[in-house]
């Protein structure tokens, strides 16, 4: 049975770990504190390699930043890893075929395969987090776009430029939708500049009114963006991932979603693959390209 030497490449952690043809995880996962400078980062990737490529047939990142159509560069950077990253050329890493993509598209591959989403042909995945990611499946296949940039969710929730986003525009659905557009709508509404995530959710919890009104305007503003997909893509489902998708009210969604829609049902549900899909994801399609190739 082949296998793929998952990497996981974030801002502030990397992981990784080997991984089967039925997304098995087969080996110890590791974890690595993202260096801050380039050529530490390309040294880890290297020792991570040697380590292990003579046991695997393939090594699959899945990476921050958007990914060429061709899975073997960056298109730019995120903000938050070494500016030079985005130069890597992954192929010179390992004497093993590489395979990178973005790490939303990958967590968004294997629901496809083995989660959430798995039986529908098309489905919408949602990573609510500090930010927000996004993987796109239409019939079947990962939607990449011209130039492998899809899925990036900065659209705009509405004009009052008002609210600047981590891409440097302003008012975009990750503004809103993410863990820390629920932490600036709670400071703006409670005016304590102070407030955190967690406060909202434990206040939540305990019945709390004005912290119930703050987190019922952050449930909107996601159920406002999946309106805006769902009549596009007119997807099966929509996967929600990330650590905020925890406290989602799910049957209320799936039921505001399709009151207001013009498209026909879906439904919104809770991502089913687990913490290290991306991994898992990244592994499937570099061993899929393996057979294919």
């Amino acid at each position: 049975m082949k296998k793929a030497l998952a990497i996981d490449v974030g801002g502030t952690k990397i992981y990784n770990t080997i991984i089967n043809e039925f997304g098995e995880i087969v080996a110890e996962i590791e974890k690595h504190s993202t260096p801050k400078t380039y050529p530490e980062i390309i040294d880890l990737f290297k020792n991570i390699i040697s380590k292990y490529e003579n046991d695997v047939d393939t090594v699959a990142f899945a990476t921050c930043g958007a990914v060429n159509n061709t899975n073997d560069g960056i298109l730019g950077s995120t903000g938050n890893i070494a500016k030079e990253y985005p130069n890597t050329d992954f192929t010179l890493l390992s004497k093993k075929p590489v395979y990178v993509e973005n790490d939303a598209n990958c967590a968004a591959w294997a629901e496809h395969i083995l989660g959430a989403s798995k039986g529908f042909s098309y489905s919408v995945m949602l990573t609510l987090g500090t930010g927000v990611g996004g993987g796109i499946i239409l019939d079947n296949k990962l939607y990449k776009g011209k130039s492998g940039a899809a899925g990036e969710m900065h659209f705009k929730m509405n004009r009052k430029i008002s609210r600047p986003c981590t891409c440097g525009s302003n008012d975009c659905f990750e503004a809103y939708a993410s863990g820390t557009g629920l932490r600036v709508t709670a400071a703006e509404i409670s005016k304590n500049p102070n407030i955190t995530t967690y406060d909202v959710i434990a206040g939540v919890k305990s019945n709390d009114k004005l912290m119930s009104e703050i987190f019922n305007i952050w449930q909107t503003d996601i159920i406002n963006g999946i309106i805006g997909l769902a009549d596009i893509f007119d997807p099966d489902v929509f996967v929600l991932s990330g650590s905020m998708a925890e406290f989602v009210d799910y049957d209320y969604v799936t039921e505001k979603v399709n009151s207001e829609i013009v498209t026909q049902p879906t439904k919104v549900v809770k991502a089913q693959a687990g913490n290290y899909s991306g991994m898992i994801g990244a592994a499937l399609l570099a061993l899929e390209g393996l057979k294919n190739g």
